[in-house]
């Protein structure tokens, strides 16, 4: 019993040592054990986390879409050539005409009395050639009679080609006044369609500098498209390339035409190639003036990798992609083409095959590692 009572202050001792150092050690273990997953945490959200996407290949045939005007085929507006008062006109705003139709006639008195006076003018001379003429015959036959001199002969002759030359000049005022009396009859120039008339009857026309439009035809069976093409496809807008035209009013519907003619050079200001597709309008359904879209199809020398821009590093060393190896980014530089827009042409440097990172950020470096994130 003794002894007992000696010993336990020394077990109760040692229990309490050895609970200790289960404490410390469970404390110590706790922490290393929270230290490695914070340091194993802290790693992994070191490690950004990207979305990769794969280059799409192209079709070699590139559609581009361009705005384009509808317009006339021949556009023309119709002024007088002699002046007058409108008698009458014969065709209004939206009517189909055909070439030398009679649109309108012009009442012209002043120019009827000057084409009288030159009619009178051209019978005086005849009159006073007639005249001469005879004189002429007269002197020729008294000359070889020696019964006038040389000199009356010629005399005679020459007021005869006198009375010929103001015979020449009086009928070709009459002429002159004739056509100018023709032209008050206002025809159409080419099958069309009436689309302005912009005198009424009795109103004043005049011809010259400052003179009023009467007429716009334009002609409307076949009809031209001009649209400007950028620079970078010019090369294959060619003559005979097949355009679509699709308009707001006819959704769903596209109207063929053909591309015809360009203008062989490039505008400066806007870097535009300018082409004329023409479409065939027969059905008059086309109104000129329509705003309309060109759907071109562009062949090209062979199928193309487009990749979206907002996966292009622009930096020091040039343009570059951002590619996934082995869990690693790798910079990697990349010749464009074509800009589609929300769309860029790769030539060089990136197959289909490439995962590309999207959105890359600007601190990006070659062999950081990276984390891909689940792309749908």
């Amino acid at each position: 019993m003794e002894s007992r009572t000696k010993f336990g202050p020394i077990v109760g001792g040692l229990l309490l040592l050895a609970v200790a150092l289960l404490v410390a050690f469970w404390g110590i273990s706790s922490r290393a054990n929270a230290l490695a997953v914070v340091t194993k945490e802290t790693r992994e959200a070191a490690v950004p986390i990207v979305g990769v996407i794969h280059a799409a290949r192209g079709e070699a045939a590139q559609e581009i879409t361009l705005p384009g005007t509808v317009q006339p085929f021949i556009d023309a507006p119709i002024y007088a050539r002699t002046t007058g008062y409108l008698r009458k006109w014969y065709a209004d705003i939206g009517a189909r005409v055909k070439a030398g139709q009679l649109l309108a006639d012009i009442d012209t008195p002043e120019v009827d009395r000057q084409l009288d006076q030159a009619r009178a003018d051209l019978a005086t001379a005849e009159a006073n050639a007639k005249l001469a003429r005879t004189t002429a015959d007269r002197y020729r036959d008294l000359i070889k009679t020696d019964s006038v001199s040389r000199q009356d002969l010629d005399n005679a002759n020459g007021a005869l080609e006198a009375r010929e030359t103001a015979i020449e000049s009086a009928r070709a005022n009459v002429n002159r006044l004739q056509q100018l009396h023709a032209f008050a009859r206002i025809e159409a120039p080419f099958d069309g369609v009436v689309t302005a008339r912009n005198v009424d009857v009795g109103a004043l026309i005049t011809s010259g500098a400052g003179s009023k439009e009467l007429f716009h035809v334009a002609a409307v069976d076949r009809l031209r498209v001009f649209v400007n093409v950028p620079e970078v496809y010019s090369r294959a807008a060619t003559p005979g390339l097949h355009a679509g035209l699709t308009l707001a009013e006819f959704p769903g519907r596209r109207f063929d035409g053909v591309l015809v003619r360009t203008s062989q050079s490039i505008d400066v200001a806007s870097r535009t190639l300018l082409t004329e597709i023409d479409v065939d309008n027969r059905s008059g359904e086309l109104l000129a003036g329509s705003y309309v879209q060109a759907h071109l199809k562009l062949a090209g020398a062979e199928a193309t990798t487009k990749l979206p821009v907002n996966a292009l590093i622009f930096g020091a060393d040039g343009l570059q992609v951002a590619k996934v190896t082995n869990g690693k980014a790798m910079l990697s530089p990349v010749v464009i083409g074509r800009d589609y827009g929300d769309t860029v042409e790769v030539l060089s440097g990136l197959t289909p095959e490439d995962a590309v990172i999207v959105n890359p950020p600007d601190s990006l470096e070659s062999g950081t590692a990276v984390q891909v994130a689940e792309t749908k």
